[in-house]
């Protein structure tokens, strides 16, 4: 039997472990996938959450391992999407007389649009509350982390922060806490998610980071967030970072992203590198060949310099290239500060590259030169010597 994972005295780890996820929304989840529940045992047995539908059985067997299913009093859905909700079908089965908490109005409005107009659920908003026995659990909605219903729970006699997809990492581990796991790898996965994921909505994620504050660190043992491991020991390391994240502060630091066809845009594309290096400046070169978007996303999320080159193919730019500025545009990164630099080569004309340009005007970067460097055909060595140049003058 899946046994459930003690978190603090009478609350447990309940959720279930995908290893084989190797893809979330159009991002890669190369360590796999946790879809986190959390169950309280007091007066109230209370579920924090459920699981992905494919992985009830498991969520079921792990509440077994604790309680009987059938006596749970309260579910709290913190955040309706599939991944987190599409258990609760079944857990109404198991425990029929269970209630139902969700953010108010959206969190409501979803509830039923998902599993039926006849779902009774409890609306709750900021500054609500529910005691469940000893506990008092505390209600704090985040909207637009990253959909209108998020919220975010608090149980204040185990300091816990029940805080959904804020904070979180697709990080599938038999550990439960940051401090059983890879620091490194914890932390490299929960700035992947934030890119991938959150990005869009920084402004609404300080929010989340807000909702902590308040608490006060002294109030805040564990973050246990509805994907990856807990924060316990790295809760202001997390919180520190989420900061960085949310203000849209970038590092003095390059980005060079690129296809190329028979390998002029490839020539440009190291020689920015070099430029970057010269300047004494760290650089990431990524090419769309070997390197998904949203890996690319990873190194994207602070870099004042981002270089985007493709060459021209029927009159437009590479297939992965446009790609990548899709993803990209659509995680809505716009930002005056950072700097932009469309490149590429060309052989009749410099559509490709004239395009790239068009898309991060899009995203309202700052191009200092105003059109897209392009050399046709070949690059001569004076060629890749005056690209080096260029990044001499981007960095001024």
């Amino acid at each position: 039997m899946l046994s459930a994972v003690q978190i603090k005295p009478d609350v447990y780890a309940v959720g279930a472990i995908d290893w084989n996820a190797r893809e979330f929304h159009g991002y890669t989840t190369e360590q796999g996938i946790t879809y986190n529940a959390y169950l309280i045992l007091d007066e109230k047995i209370t579920l924090i959450d459920t699981v992905k539908y494919t992985m009830t059985d498991e969520l079921i067997e792990r509440i077994q391992s604790i309680v009987d299913p059938a006596k749970i009093d309260v579910v709290v859905c913190n955040h309706i999407e599939m991944d987190h909700s599409s258990s609760l079908p079944a857990i109404l089965k198991v425990a029929p007389n269970a209630a139902v908490y969700a953010s108010a109005p959206q969190g409501v409005k979803e509830l039923k649009a998902f599993y039926g107009e006849d779902l009774e659920v409890n609306g709750v908003k900021t500054g609500d509350t529910l005691k469940i026995g000893k506990r008092t659990l505390h209600f704090v909605q985040t909207p637009m982390v990253h959909w209108p219903d998020n919220m975010v729970t608090y149980s204040d006699v185990d300091k816990i922060l029940f805080s959904n997809d804020a904070f979180g990492q697709h990080y599938a581990s038999s550990t439960r806490f940051d401090d059983e796991s890879d620091y490194c790898e914890v932390m490299k996965q929960a700035r992947k998610y934030y890119a991938n994921i959150v990005l869009p909505y920084g402004r609404q994620a300080d929010s989340a980071v807000t909702a902590v504050k308040k608490l006060g660190l002294e109030n805040i043992d564990i973050i246990a967030p509805a994907h990856g491991v807990a924060w316990r020991s790295h809760v202001k390391d997390i919180i520190d970072a989420y900061e960085g994240w949310t203000s849209g502060a970038l590092k003095e630091k390059a980005l060079v992203v690129y296809d190329s066809m028979w390998g002029s845009t490839d020539k440009m594309a190291h020689a920015l590198v070099d430029g970057f290096l010269a300047q004494g400046i760290p650089v990431q070169l990524c090419d769309l060949k070997e390197t998904h978007v949203s890996n690319v996303m990873y190194h994207f999320l602070d870099s004042k310099y981002v270089c985007v080159g493709s060459p021209t193919l029927n009159s437009k730019f590479l297939p992965t290239v446009s790609a990548f500025l899709t993803y990209m545009t659509g995680l809505s990164p716009k930002n005056e500060h950072r700097i932009g630099f469309a490149f590429g080569s060309y052989g009749w004309a410099p559509l490709g590259p004239k395009m790239v340009e068009e898309e991060l005007e899009k995203a309202e970067f700052t191009l200092p030169y105003g059109k897209a460097y392009t050399i046709g055909w070949l690059p001569s060595e004076e060629d890749l010597k005056d690209v080096r140049a260029q990044v001499e003058k981007l960095v001024q």
